[in-house]
């Protein structure tokens, strides 16, 4: 059993939902990476997910379109991201990349494989990589233990369903709406019926993310969902405070709360 799957099993054991920030790494420098990544660890993120930059972040909002143009003045890329994830997997929970398919693509999608898993990457999520395009990337990755997680929307059909499904592991990433990150709030109770549907076919676990913003949208989502993602929540507070020296612990009280929030919203 790999890690994303031996989480999920332990959460559902205690009738938990995972909670999973989105850290943009680099953002505001790796360095400060490090210190957020520390704090949301011990905030009680059950996985993380570290963002890769890129510079035509298409399915971002925003704020993580602002995010990730300052970590790519800052430095951030590929290879550094492997080398800080390789520092420091042993102190975290399950990492997931997340980001596109380019940066991989120049690095060498078997290379890239065998460094991730080198570096203890669990997980990857690449946004513009439809299963039917992703043979190149899924296989190293699969080869290597790495989980390849795919995205449904709820414009997906049943064909696309039976393609992502065909080939996802760890989880399956369930976009709330249509549209980018963080443009608007989550409607509850429509993604809950999506959900249901969804579980239908589904034997992994689902995680909702795109307009989770507050604790209250995510107990909301963890009474329905295995997983809730947060990201812009998390990256808005980096990017209003990336200056301060209580950032880190600014953003480990926010994922705090956000946890609690799924240990209330018990199944």
């Amino acid at each position: 059993m790999g890690r994303i799957a031996d989480c999920f099993e332990q959460l559902r054991g205690r009738g938990e939902a995972a909670l999973i920030p989105f850290l943009m790494a680099g953002d505001p420098d790796l360095d400060t990476t490090r210190s957020l990544l520390r704090a949301a660890a011990a905030a009680g993120a059950d996985l993380i997910e570290i963002g890769v930059p890129f510079s035509d972040p298409t399915a971002d909002g925003p704020v993580l379109q602002r995010s990730a143009d300052r970590a790519l003045k800052r430095g951030a890329s590929l290879a550094r991201i492997l080398e800080l994830v390789t520092e420091m997997h042993s102190e975290l929970p399950p990492i997931v990349l997340f980001g596109y398919y380019n940066p991989i693509f120049h690095y060498g999608p078997a290379r890239f494989a065998a460094d991730a898993r080198r570096a203890g990457v669990a997980g990857v999520l690449v946004v513009d990589l439809p299963p039917d395009e992703a043979e190149e990337l899924w296989r190293p990755a699969r080869a290597e233990g790495i989980d390849v997680i795919f995205l449904l929307a709820p414009t997906s059909d049943r064909s696309r369903v039976r393609a992502v499904l065909g080939k996802a592991s760890g989880f399956v990433y369930f976009v709330s709406m249509t549209g980018v990150t963080g443009a608007r709030a989550i409607d509850a109770p429509d993604v809950r019926k999506m959900v249901g549907e969804l579980k239908g076919s589904c034997t992994l676990p689902i995680g909702v993310g795109f307009g989770v913003q507050t604790p209250q949208d995510v107990a909301a989502v963890a009474s329905f969902a295995d997983a809730v993602i947060v990201g812009s929540a998390i990256m808005r507070l980096v990017e209003t405070h990336g200056g301060d020296a209580d950032l880190a612990a600014r953003i480990g009280g926010f994922i705090r709360e956000l946890k609690e929030a799924t240990r209330a919203a018990k199944r």
